[in-house]
């Protein structure tokens, strides 16, 4: 981990949800502990089982949040986006990691020991209140999520993975190529399904003219269409 030389306004602008609430003392105490790393693609932030010490939050790139299942086989559970904060949930549980944590491609990630935030937390409820709110909406997320992943057919579960994509990280420029492009395993690791039946299932996509593909780049064509299935299951 590095420390990297940053102007308050930078760290006002890397992190708006914590700072705006902090007075200028707590402000000062962040910016001494407030420290950056960089991963490359594919490397490993945590691990399943570690004992967590920061909270995190991206700055840049995308980030899976996954777990091991039975067979070696992964399920991401999550996907992290520019200014989302993670990996504190099992410091506030008392408790190690239950997920993993992995970059999708090169990632630029805060960090802010943990108990940095606990003498913030006692001092500040308003950023109390974040928390609970992050905390609140992420368990919806994961309930949602769950319902789907469990109940919806394989077609339904790959129409809602690519809608979950394009909410959370959007489209390019052309306004149709969702901005982040998975390998055929991640993408079945999101849908809850073998590889084969994503590639299987996308190819089928592709010939009703939903999406296009284009090595790992998936241009949605007919959303609407999409979402009736996905809403079908």
């Amino acid at each position: 981990m590095v420390k990297k030389e940053m102007t308050e306004q930078e760290i006002a602008e890397s992190i708006p949800d914590l700072w705006q609430p902090l007075t200028p003392e707590q402000k000062e105490i962040l910016i001494q502990d407030f420290t950056i790393q960089k991963y490359k693609k594919n490397e490993t932030i945590y691990c399943e089982g570690e004992t967590p010490m920061h909270l995190m939050c991206l700055l840049s790139g995308k980030v899976k949040i996954f777990k091991e299942g039975v067979g070696g086989r992964s399920q991401i559970i999550r996907v992290i986006k520019d200014k989302e904060y993670f990996a504190y949930r099992a410091y506030f549980a008392n408790g190690n990691f239950v997920t993993a944590a992995a970059a999708f491609e090169p990632c630029t990630i805060c960090h802010i020991p943990m108990p940095t935030i606990m003498k913030l937390l006692k001092e500040n409820a308003e950023l109390g209140l974040f928390f609970i709110r992050q905390l609140s909406i992420d368990l919806g997320i994961s309930d949602e999520r769950t319902v789907n992943l469990t109940q919806k057919h394989i077609r339904g579960r790959l129409a809602e993975s690519l809608l979950f994509l394009k909410d959370t990280y959007g489209l390019e420029e052309d306004g149709s190529t969702l901005s982040i492009y998975l390998s055929r395993e991640d993408l079945a690791n999101l849908s809850n399904m073998t590889t084969s039946n994503a590639i299987r299932t996308l190819s089928n996509f592709a010939t009703e003219k939903l999406i296009a593909i284009d090595g790992r780049k998936i241009k949605i064509i007919d959303e609407e269409k999409i979402k009736k299935i996905s809403k079908i299951g």
